[in-house]
């Protein structure tokens, strides 16, 4: 971070390379760049506006907390200062959405430090191996979540743990471990010659390794992408143009109902703190308190899967809002449908695409005027599409899938048909696996980041997903994409969610089997049957003959992802078991 100290050493060094002959201006030093480290959104938000409000947070005793910006500052700093005393480097975090969680972040890359976010929904087992994997040296970990650490800690003594209560205590019996912590790191500051942001390790290496999420890993183990300095500042601000949290008056008010484990929630913890926004964290998904955030603190923006959005829109507690709400869609492909009835209570979708890959979000889909003129169910199938590349990344591709595998990448045509992988160039991909130049070397195949979905690519330049490539059903010779026809039967008026797959047929090869869950109508599921649903795909919906499920199964819940994906993995394996919902 740049204290006074650090700039007055900067600008001597600027003054002690003077050559007059190695360069156009006489210096050798390149003067106008700067190191670019995401941590100095906070510094300069607190220096700009200390008593803005940065988070508000219902705590696990059930108490409002509110934080500053200066506090916020504070106590990121404090636990950096704590970081550096004790010399801690490789810090994981199992947490929810908690203030911790949020200070954490800046905390620890501030004291030099590379963060590990894990998913506190996985199973012990895949906790103690990722923190294994990535080699930490303590966690800061949510009291809720010790028990994932049991057999971690067995094989691991020497690691510290750092444990938050997440109430609204900051001392005394009820602050816990995590605020001990802030307030010896505090204490450590005042302690030494140079004190604040400047006393801290100044970012020398924008390209250097600062944090390590991992890749949700449903069918092997997760990998760990390496994040770096100047891909989460770059991500930060595409982010920030991209989801409008800028205002020329006032600020945002972002609601966290995405996991921030997730790509370290897409870069928002900067974004949003780069504009001075106020954090409301959120420690559970909770759709009644979702509403009355939404309706009371005048929430601005969020970040939500397709299957949050659509249980928020199924909620009992929906109604259409009286200012519009900015929410930023991606984890999976969304529906025309599923942001027609967004659209109708104001949440007015943002479509973005992205992997853990690429820092989150890498792509948007640009609404654009000429769609006002467009019936409903044909605009809001444009707004669907994955779009174009970021403005602070570079355009993306869709190249033939065939020749990709050989690290060739040959476009293929702009005509909404042909089917390729969309690869990904630039600023905001991911470095690398950490520890695994093997995958890493087939991840950049060709020189590209390789997503492993499927796409067309319009005439207009904008990518459209079709699927996974291991979700895509070839039956008969006909290609069916999965995303495309739980799309078409979620219209249905009793469906909520559809989850489709495919399955062994002697006739066909693969043969398409739906996966349903429906609605809530007037306190009671409604009442729906298998044969029901294919009379309809058959007869009344815009289903292709081919794609119609030849099996359906209506379920109470379908598998998904932390971030929302539908496990079709899970799905095969039911179909395999011949399992009974």
């Amino acid at each position: 971070m740049s204290g006074a100290a650090s700039r007055l050493k900067s600008l001597l060094g600027h003054l002690g390379r003077a050559t007059g002959n190695n360069s156009p201006t006489g210096f050798d030093h390149i003067h106008h760049l700067h190191q670019l480290s995401p941590t100095f959104f906070l510094e300069r938000a607190a220096a700009i506006e200390p008593d803005a409000e940065a988070i508000y947070h219902i705590t696990a005793n059930e108490k409002v907390l509110r934080r500053s910006y200066g506090e916020f500052a504070d106590r990121a700093r404090g636990l950096a200062y704590f970081l550096l005393k004790h010399g801690l480097k490789r810090v994981g975090i199992l947490a929810s959405n908690t203030p911790a969680f949020l200070e954490s972040i800046f905390g620890v890359v501030a004291a030099g430090g590379v963060l590990v976010p894990v998913n506190y929904r996985l199973k012990s087992d895949d906790v103690t191996y990722i923190f294994d994997f990535a080699e930490v040296d303590s966690i800061i970990v949510d009291q809720e979540y010790l028990s994932l650490l049991d057999d971690f800690k067995k094989t691991h003594p020497d690691v510290r743990f750092i444990i938050d209560f997440d109430t609204d205590a900051i001392d005394g019996l009820d602050a816990g471990p995590f605020d001990e912590a802030v307030i010896e790191g505090l204490q450590y500051e005042q302690s030494r010659e140079i004190k604040g942001w400047g006393g801290l390790p100044e970012c020398t290496g924008e390209d250097d390794m600062v944090a390590i999420p991992f890749t949700s890993g449903t069918t092997s183990r997760p990998k760990g992408c390496v994040y770096t300095n100047r891909g989460i500042y770059l991500a930060s601000v595409g982010n920030v143009i991209e989801s409008g949290l800028n205002y020329h008056q006032g600020r945002c008010k972002y609601l966290w109902t995405l996991p921030m484990f997730h790509a370290l929630g897409w870069t928002f913890p900067w974004a949003v703190t780069s504009v001075r926004g106020t954090h409301y964290c959120l420690r559970k998904i909770d759709y009644p308190l979702i509403w009355k955030l939404l309706k009371e603190q005048g929430i601005t923006h969020f970040n939500a899967a397709p299957t949050v959005n659509t249980m928020l829109c199924a909620s009992e507690k929906a109604e259409r809002l009286p200012n519009p709400v900015r929410v930023t869609v991606a984890a999976s492909p969304p529906t025309g449908h599923l942001f027609e009835q967004m659209t109708n209570l104001n949440l007015c979708p943002v479509h973005v695409y992205g992997l853990t890959e690429t820092y989150g979000p890498i792509t948007k889909g640009y609404y654009m005027p000429t769609w006002d003129t467009l019936p409903p169910t044909e605009r809001y199938a444009q707004m669907a599409r994955q779009g174009h590349g970021f403005v602070t990344s570079l355009p993306i591709r869709v190249v033939k899938p065939e020749l990709a595998e050989q690290g060739v990448l040959v476009d293929v045509a702009r005509d909404g048909k042909e089917i390729g992988e969309i690869v990904f160039y630039g600023n905001i991909c991911a470095k690398g696996y950490y520890r695994d130049p093997e995958a890493t070397k087939k991840l950049f195949a060709g020189g590209a980041l390789h997503s492993g979905d499927l796409a067309v690519m319009h005439p207009d330049g904008s990518a459209q997903i079709q699927d996974r490539s291991k979700d895509m059903i070839i039956s008969g010779g006909e290609n069916i994409s999965s995303v495309a026809l739980e799309s078409m039967l979620v219209q249905h008026p009793d469906v909520l969610e559809a989850g489709v797959i495919a399955v062994p047929d002697e006739q066909w090869g693969e043969r398409v089997k739906a996966y349903l869950t429906v609605k809530v109508k007037d306190g009671q599921l409604a009442a729906l049957v298998p044969e029901a649903i294919i009379d309809w795909a058959k007869n009344q919906s815009a289903i292709s003959r081919f794609m119609v499920p030849k099996e359906v199964e209506i379920v109470e819940e379908l598998p998904k992802t932390s971030t929302g994906k539908i496990q079709k993995n899970v799905l095969r394996g039911w179909a395999r078991k011949g399992k009974e919902a």
